[in-house]
């Protein structure tokens, strides 16, 4: 039986390429919303970040995060996000 190959995803801030259960994904929904995706299935257009706030911060700040939603991301969703991963870690 052939082995499953292991999901890897980039962080998009430290650019490390890791398995995607050690990353957290970033959803902008699309309502406009930026928000943690614990699990891996929300409807809208994703983005993976390491589980450390330093990663997510360093997206906003090179554009990495617009980039990846191609959208202009604002700061208010950054303070959102770095709440939402501060409780997850």
């Amino acid at each position: 039986m052939k082995e499953r190959k292991t999901p890897m995803r980039s962080c998009i801030g430290c650019r490390m390429e890791k398995e995607k259960k050690e990353l957290i994904r970033i959803v902008h929904t699309p309502d406009g919303e930026y928000h943690v995706d614990p699990g891996g299935k929300a409807a809208g257009r994703g983005a993976y970040v390491c589980r450390n706030s330093a990663c997510l911060e360093k997206a906003f700040r090179t554009e990495s995060l617009s980039r990846s939603f191609r959208t202009k991301v604002p700061k208010e969703a950054l303070d959102v996000l770095l709440t939402e991963v501060k409780d997850l870690a």
